[in-house]
């Protein structure tokens, strides 16, 4: 570590406390667009601009499903087009994921259309069941990225942790499949990455959620959704919390765990609903040029404000490797750094949605990167499957 960046690893040291309030509360200052108390980095600090959105009809039919639930998408290299796994924990149709031209431009998203669909298959070469039938082979589909490698797709789904100790555990697990959806592997995760007895191990529901490949290939990076339960609470209005983001090889060795401060509630409930605020980490980018920096998407939501969607700019370069700490209260550790990318109130959307997903999409004429955000309608009438396309720089 150089000199100029051990003191800022210093400066940024914190003590995840009992309550985990000076551990994550690092908030992010719009005013100067970096974590409150740390002075902007020069290796993170991506901006942001509109180029335009397309809703897709509300549960649209195509090849005998219906489309909805995107809660992942990634741009394939080898063909130009998209692919974008559905969340359906095959209630309506086997879980599956969908390939789409979307034309993205300067301009915007001018179409989006669908070109094919293929079910995730089991080991044995069937469907996954519904989590109602399926017992411990059930899945739920949370993300999809592209190997840069071979162009199989590789896919993260977060398992089931049930609300009762005598129900059945899933456990989460990245696995990767050929372009038909045929099984050929899964990669070994991290064991505080699993669901585990009593007071530790995954949340219920946030779990493993994000994944993304780095330095060409070589690097798969996963954040789990929010703070293992042994790391303390969740995000309150008072406090944030850390959310661990793990580097691994292809063959499953763990090249370094990282703490990323997730924000604190932006606001309170307004009583109408029984659901409690709900945020976490649910998609995470790599940058193409550098290993240790990524772009990480945030999504809140709070009864009667909706859905909060927030891009931040992060890197691990400089932070404490955490993957031999079982817990994080009361220890000592450099988080990632990040610094607000943007919040999506902020640019004249027609509306914010359930936003899930994210991946790169082709590089403009004036050197600017394109970012295309899917939102997870859930099936629901309330809300859109919306493609998003972002310019940065």
């Amino acid at each position: 570590m150089n000199s100029s960046l051990a003191r800022r690893a210093c400066a940024a040291a914190v003590v995840l406390a009992a309550t985990m309030a000076p551990a994550v509360a690092a908030q992010t200052d719009d005013s100067r667009g970096t974590q409150a108390g740390t002075a902007a980095p020069s290796d993170i600090g991506a901006k942001a601009r509109l180029l335009g959105e397309r809703t897709v009809p509300h549960k649209l039919s195509f090849r005998g499903t219906t489309v909805g639930g995107l809660s992942g998408i990634d741009r394939d290299p080898c063909t130009g087009e998209y692919v974008a796994i559905s969340d359906d924990r095959s209630m309506l149709q086997p879980s599956r994921f969908y390939t789409a031209r979307i034309a993205v431009d300067g301009d915007g998203v001018d179409s989006v259309d669908f070109t094919g669909t293929h079910p995730l298959l089991q080991p044995d070469g069937s469907v996954y069941p519904a989590l109602s039938t399926g017992g411990g082979k059930a899945v739920d589909p949370e993300e999809v990225r592209v190997d840069p490698r071979s162009c199989d797709y590789w896919w993260a789904q977060e398992g089931e942790r049930p609300k009762s100790p005598d129900g059945t555990v899933i456990q989460p697990s990245i696995q990767f499949a050929d372009r038909s959806g045929s099984y050929r592997g899964q990669l070994p995760l991290p064991p505080n990455n699993e669901i585990l007895g009593g007071d530790r191990g995954l949340r219920r529901n946030k779990a493993v959620e994000a994944i993304t490949f780095g330095a060409d290939g070589s690097v798969l990076t996963s954040a789990v959704e929010g703070p293992l339960l042994q790391d303390g609470p969740e995000p309150t209005l008072e406090h944030g919390a850390p959310v661990r983001v793990t580097q691994q090889s292809r063959n499953g060795e763990v090249l370094g765990q990282f703490a990323y401060p997730l924000e604190k509630i932006f606001t309170a409930p307004d009583g109408s609903s029984t659901y409690p605020p709900d945020t976490g980490v649910p998609a995470i980018l790599a940058h193409p040029g550098d290993p240790s920096r990524y772009l990480v998407l945030e999504r809140t939501w709070v009864s009667g404000a909706g859905f909060k969607i927030r891009l931040f700019d992060a890197t691990t370069r400089g932070a404490t490797d955490v993957q031999h700490m079982d817990s994080l209260k009361g220890r000592e550790i450099v988080p990632m750094r990040k610094k607000l990318v943007v919040d999506l109130d902020d640019i004249s959307l027609s509306s914010v949605h359930n936003t899930e997903g994210m991946t790169w999409g082709p590089t403009l004429p004036n050197g600017e990167y394109t970012l295309v955000l899917v939102s997870d309608d859930n099936f629901s009438e309330d809300l859109a499957t919306q493609i998003v396309a972002l310019g940065i720089r």
